[in-house]
């Protein structure tokens, strides 16, 4: 077994909705059949016990050591606690040769998964060791370090629940929510609306109590200390019981608390000025330690938190005892589980002395052992919601600090005796106010039921009705893909948007470019999606980018199939007939919003397939105001678009709307069917998300097809009398599309400039200047630039064939170099000529025409 190309496919693909590892997987004839091996199966299962069951595809009808990889991969991550239930394996058009797919919640563990299985798949076949434990521990360890930890976890369910896209920025918690203009974004419990200036006095303890004592909210007395004597003399000064804390730390770190003597005080500094410069002495205040999170305006939730204990039964140490405690499964290392294990450490220690214990001691029965006096859950204390108890203007004084921080989401501190009464009552007060507060204690609290403060968290964010969704319109099909963005975009940004596109040009953000080259895959879909001035995006979504990658949006509110035709790389990644093409494609239908419309070619049946596969609403158009199945839909009072009588006729049951085709420039007059279909695929898709006719009649009017807007697209250009046509135009397809438009041209006399591209079929290649031979009487013939893995000249003689036995040409030559290949065809032309130019470096020979034409 051999395995090769791995693939993360990190949005909706060709096989799932899901995230998913792909991998293509050759497999011996003997692999084939895991029958044909023998003992193979029951090795692999006393190797991995808990594998699911292996099956084959009905068609297949034999199971692979492919599909023992597929299972295997899938059910190392379920085993490990990773949510993934969806794995596919599909034979290839070679023998042999398999697709294995496997879904993945974090990337790095589906790929570290599909390692191991393969592995394990080995060791089956060598009858050689496998060590499942580690395996799966390595996953764990793997899982719990790359995967949200709790607290930005559940902001991000519940940003999902409301059906708000995210995107995580970094390995770590920045996450952004929605698309475009409409994105928020956090990292943690911090969103874009905490300021660093808040943030910065909540570190501050020393200014976060002046501040609330100024605002009338209650604190415990204290001051700054500068050494260990002027500690013990802020005690005195203080009487009774105090508290030593670093002024700017986090998490309880360096907190002690209920200090009353010299050494305890001076002791407790020195462990204090180890984490900050600035070092605070308070009055302890009695009761207990409660967090309290205000979210916006609003108090959502309330905890009292209690330091690590252990309770003695008489027979365990207090050592003993801790790591009985440290086995509950929901304790663990850092943060990314419920409760953290209880820290066995020189704090703990010293905190038994003072009880007159030690790490051996063995405490009666009952008997309740405190581990540390401080209570945060970092250290190993556990927390029980008293949400429902927090009278009213306890809660009015945590929402009164936070205000008067700054904080948007803030996790007050509170030491009281209780929540059922206020703060001044009972000697109570804030000891502290909290940026990024952790969520955990709230959302799975040790004891009392969980909060939704995630929920809260997101609606602070995004008002009620909101997900962060900008429109976005995907365009697919193998021709006419990029000029469709172009007036699809354009129609948007007379809208009054600012609109982001990609397509095989660029990445266009309004009227500049940020990008160039072949543009028309995920990776710049996404980035598009991430620009803060993008409120509408047009996405050309090719092939290849949804092979290599999926898509990168999880929904589009239009999803545009121009057509499907011969000669879009078939032959390459194992798409190797227009049917398996029709697949790919589709992709971007299946993925159409419930409330989003599908806008198909009824005239391509290949297209009109798809309908059954989209989740919304079907659009139709085509040229043809009779065709059959558009005129069934429009009978059944659903949405098409047509021409009719010299004009783009738009209908839905009784109303309807007309774009006159004199209009519309690019058309020419109605001249150029290629452009009309054009035309009525991003007319159909404006009308979709709901543009105004006016909008749409003056968008159309004012879109420009020449080479600064739509390079490669039908540029049309005079030179000395004679007409040159610039097309990027590379597939049997697109050529016949040309011919239809050039012979509905006056002209003297037609030629053409024309290349092939090395990675099409020969078939494909011949075909072109097969449909170009019957049309045009000089051919002008030029190597690409790049052969595209071709031998020098070959591509030039399937070319040829194309041409033998041509019913109109007479004269062909060969040229080596495009622009060399262009200035021969110029030179032979004469006013009242037609020259269609096939361009290859697009910008390139666009420029060089430009040059020739203002020296002419």
């Amino acid at each position: 077994m051999e395995v090769s190309r791995i693939r993360a496919l990190r949005g909706p693909n060709l096989w799932s909705r899901h995230t998913a590892i792909e991998a293509i997987v050759s497999c011996s004839q003997a692999e084939c059949d895991i029958d044909a091996v023998p003992g193979y199966e029951e090795r692999l299962r006393n190797l991995f016990p808990e594998m699911g069951f292996l099956e084959a595809e009905s068609h297949l009808g034999t199971i692979s050591v492919a599909h023992a990889l597929e299972m295997a991969a899938l059910g190392l991550q379920a085993s490990a606690g990773c949510p993934v239930t969806f794995s596919r394996t599909s034979k290839t058009v070679e023998e042999g040769v398999f697709q294995v797919v496997v879904e993945y919640t974090e990337e790095k563990v589906g790929r570290l998964a599909l390692d191991l299985a393969i592995e394990l798949c080995r060791a089956a076949e060598s009858d050689g060791p496998f060590d499942l434990g580690n395996a799966l521990a390595r996953l764990q360890e793997l899982d719990e370090d790359v995967r949200l930890g709790p607290s930005t976890g559940a902001i991000v369910q519940a940003a999902v629940a409301r059906g708000i896209p995210y995107r995580r920025l970094t390995e770590g918690s920045l996450v952004q929510f929605g698309w475009g203009s409409k994105q928020r974004r956090i990292q943690a419990a911090e969103t874009d609306l905490t300021s660093a200036v808040a943030e910065s006095i909540a570190q501050d303890k020393e200014l976060t109590k002046t501040l609330l004592r100024a605002a009338g909210v209650p604190v415990p007395l204290g001051r700054a200390v500068t050494s260990a004597e002027d500690a013990w003399l802020a005690a005195r000064e203080m009487g009774g019981l105090v508290v030593v804390k670093p002024r700017d730390g986090n998490q309880g770190k360096g907190v002690a608390v209920k200090l009353r003597t010299r050494d305890e005080v001076m002791n407790a500094f020195r462990v204090a000025a180890e984490i900050s410069d600035d070092v605070l002495v308070e009055r302890y205040l009695p009761g207990h330690d409660y967090r309290l999170l205000v979210i916006g305006d609003k108090l959502i939730a309330a905890a009292r938190r209690d330091p690590p204990l252990v309770v003695g039964d008489g027979k365990r140490t207090i050592r003993a005892l801790v790591e009985h405690v440290n086995s509950d499964p929901r304790r663990g290392e850092g943060h990314a589980t419920s409760l953290t294990k209880i820290r066995f450490d020189e704090i703990a220690l010293a905190t038994l002395t003072k009880q007159g214990y030690d790490a051996e001691s063995v405490p009666p029965k009952g008997k309740r052992v405190i581990l540390r006096n401080n209570a945060n859950l970092s250290t190993g204390g556990t927390a029980t919601d008293v949400t429902d108890d927090v009278h009213p203007e306890v809660a009015e004084r945590a929402i009164a600090a936070a205000r008067n921080i700054g904080l948007d989401i803030c996790g007050v501190d509170v030491v009281c005796e209780s929540m059922l009464e206020p703060m001044e009552a009972q000697s109570g007060g804030i000891v502290e106010c909290n940026a990024a507060p952790g969520l955990r204690m709230h959302l799975q609290p040790s004891f009392g039921k969980g909060r939704p403060v995630g929920e809260a968290i997101i609606a602070n964010m995004f008002r009620h009705g909101e997900n962060g969704r900008i429109p976005v319109v995907a365009v697919a099909g193998t021709n006419g893909k990029t000029t469709t963005v172009r007036l699809t975009a354009h129609l948007l940004g007379v809208a009054g948007n600012r609109v982001g596109m990609t397509n095989s040009d660029g990445v266009y953000v309004g009227k500049r470019r940020i990008d160039t080259g072949d543009c028309s895959g995920p990776r710049s879909a996404r980035n598009i999606l991430l620009h803060p001035d993008v409120d509408a995006a047009v996405f050309e979504t090719a092939r290849g980018g949804v092979l290599r990658e999926g898509l990168a949006f999880d929904r589009c509110d239009v999803a545009v199939v121009t057509n499907i035709g011969m000669g879009d790389h078939l032959g390459l990644s194992y798409i190797s007939t227009v049917e398996d093409l029709a697949v790919v494609k589709r992709v971007i239908v299946q993925n159409v919003a419930p409330h989003g419309t599908a806008v198909l070619n009824a005239a391509d049946p290949m297209v009109v397939k798809m309908a059954g596969a989209c989740p919304g609403s079907v659009l139709y158009f085509a040229l043809d105001p009779h065709n059959p199945v558009l005129n069934t839909h429009k009978v059944q009072g659903r949405r098409v678009v047509f021409v009719e009588d010299g004009a783009i006729v738009a209908v839905e049951g009784e109303e309807r709307f007309r774009v006159p085709l004199a209009g519309i420039p690019i058309t020419r007059n109605g001249s150029i069917s290629f452009q009309i279909e054009n035309a009525m695929a991003s007319i159909a898709a404006a009308w979709a998300l709901g543009l105004s006719v006016d909008t749409i009649l003056k968008g159309v009017a004012t879109f420009v097809n020449d080479a600064a807007t739509a390079p490669g697209r039908f540029n049309v250009f005079d030179y000395k009398g004679a007409t040159l046509i610039a097309d990027y135009g590379h597939n049997p397809d697109a050529i016949l599309a040309l011919v239809q438009a050039v012979e509905s041209m006056p002209a003297k006399r037609r030629s053409v400039v024309i290349s092939g591209a090395g990675d099409r079929r020969d078939e494909d290649i011949r075909e072109q200047t097969r449909i170009l031979g019957a049309v045009f009487d000089d051919v002008v013939l030029y190597q690409d630039e790049c052969q595209r893995g071709r031998a020098d000249g070959e591509v030039l003689a399937l070319l040829q064939q194309g041409l033998v036995g041509a019913p109109r040409t007479r004269n062909v030559c060969e040229i080596r170099g495009e622009f060399l290949a262009i200035d021969t065809a110029l030179a032979g032309l004469n006013a009242g000529d037609l020259c269609l130019i096939l361009i290859d470096q697009v910008e390139e020979a666009l420029e060089h025409i430009a040059k020739r034409i203002a020296e002419a």
